[in-house]
């Protein structure tokens, strides 16, 4: 095989890193490139030090060791348009987008390839978990597909579950046989400047912000009520709907729970929590996904003995997918999980998997079947009062008996009543 032309996309992580001393290694011509994005200046006030310069200073240390060109694209208005304002107007409906998701598809694989177009790069390249298999050079008419990596808890195909096949044919994982334990050994062998460094962790190009601040400077704040889903009582006030997701337990400051987000009134701005989240009769099965993309083409209209991925991580559930058609002329698919799901919601992705290959995905909607979580009549009349200062003080809730029981009897203190 003779030696590729391949445009390696370089964070200054250590799995990027190690993709592109592999690459060097076998021979290929690399070029890299390190993509400037806008949270890096817009966020400036919130660092000591801007952590785009260390991860920059660690790209060209990776770089110089094997002399590897490396250039810096600016794709600021790009990620802004494609990704961050899709992102805003999601939260403002009180959905749960997928920033991961949208940042593979519209910015890496997306505004960067079209960036490098006339460079005639034989594949773009990066340190994603996952695996691409190209036909042979014989069968050129036979599609490419993504397959789960080796590693299945860093396994990274439902972040590129979305993208297009003509974007998937273009790309090479070099990490996709290879675990992270081994992608740390290869660091140290290639003696790499960043091979101590700590995994990034959150949301793609966030840095070190916190996302609650990220919402907070683009959405703002808006004062709003939370009440029992099952009785209507007011138990406190947070900063704005669009703080919370379905299934969140954290952040909620409330006594005698632990309590859940169980529902949101966007309109009305008001958190539903309950302490009854896992309860059996509480939990969904079935779901609708729309903005449906497949890799090769739309499969049958039912097709059974599927995998499916909600979120990130290496859990499965086995599904059925029946596709219909619906008014406005967009495919719909009704998933049906083989178990139940606590932690559904709408704006979330889920991608589809025949064994190990990841066939396409779609974004979850609102609409259920009749087994979401009911809100009380009095809760639902409570939400539209036009003045919520007539609640007076939150109600003071204790935590059950049995609950105080369970953390004596593990040693664990009981919660503070209030």
């Amino acid at each position: 095989m003779k030696p590729l032309n391949v445009a390696v996309l370089l964070s200054g992580g250590v799995d990027s890193s190690v993709a592109l001393r592999l690459l060097h290694a076998a021979g290929h011509s690399c070029t890299a490139f390190y993509l400037k994005i806008w949270f890096q200046e817009d966020f400036e006030n919130f660092w000591s030090e801007c952590p785009w310069e260390e991860d920059l200073k660690y790209a060209k240390a990776v770089c110089d060791q094997v002399g590897v060109p490396l250039e810096i694209v600016h794709l600021t208005d790009e990620y802004w348009s494609n990704v961050v304002s899709y992102i805003i107007e999601e939260y403002r409906h009180g959905r749960t987008p997928n920033p991961d998701v949208l940042c593979n598809t519209r910015i890496k694989f997306g505004a960067f390839v079209d960036a490098i177009v006339g460079r005639r790069f034989d594949f773009v390249a990066s340190g994603h978990y996952a695996k691409v298999v190209h036909p042979d050079i014989g069968s050129k008419d036979e599609p490419s597909t993504l397959e789960l990596s080796k590693d299945m808890v860093k396994d990274q195909t439902y972040f590129l579950s979305h993208l297009s096949h003509s974007q998937l044919k273009r790309l090479i994982f070099p990490l996709g046989c290879t675990s992270k334990e081994e992608v740390r050994k290869l660091a140290k062998i290639f003696d790499l400047p960043n091979q101590d460094r700590k995994d990034s962790q959150g949301i793609c190009f966030l840095g070190k912000i916190k996302f609650s601040e990220f919402v907070a400077r683009h959405i703002g704040e808006e004062e709003g009520v939370i009440l029992e889903a099952e009785t209507g009582d007011f138990l406190g006030r947070h900063r704005g709907f669009w703080f919370y997701t379905i299934g969140q337990r954290q952040g909620l400051r409330l006594a005698g729970g632990p309590w859940y987000v169980v529902e949101k009134d966007v309109k009305n701005n008001v958190v539903f929590v309950s302490r009854n989240y896992f309860s059996v009769d509480k939990r969904r099965r079935i779901f609708r996904v729309g903005s449906l993309r497949w890799f090769n083409g739309s499969p049958s209209r039912q097709i059974t003995r599927l995998r499916c991925k909600v979120r990130h991580g290496p859990g499965f559930y086995n599904c059925d997918l029946v596709i219909e058609n619906e008014e406005n002329g967009h495919e719909i698919a009704v998933v049906k999980l083989s178990e139940d799901d606590q932690g559904l919601a709408a704006g979330q992705f889920a991608a589809f998997y025949l064994d190990s290959t990841c066939i396409g995905s779609g974004v979850i909607l609102e609409s259920w079947d009749d087994q979401g979580f009911p809100v009380c009549a009095r809760a639902v009349e409570i939400s539209r009062m036009t003045d919520k200062s007539k609640l007076g003080k939150p109600v003071k809730i204790k935590a059950k008996a049995t609950e105080i029981m369970d953390m004596e009897s593990s040693g664990k203190n009981a919660p503070s009543l209030i």
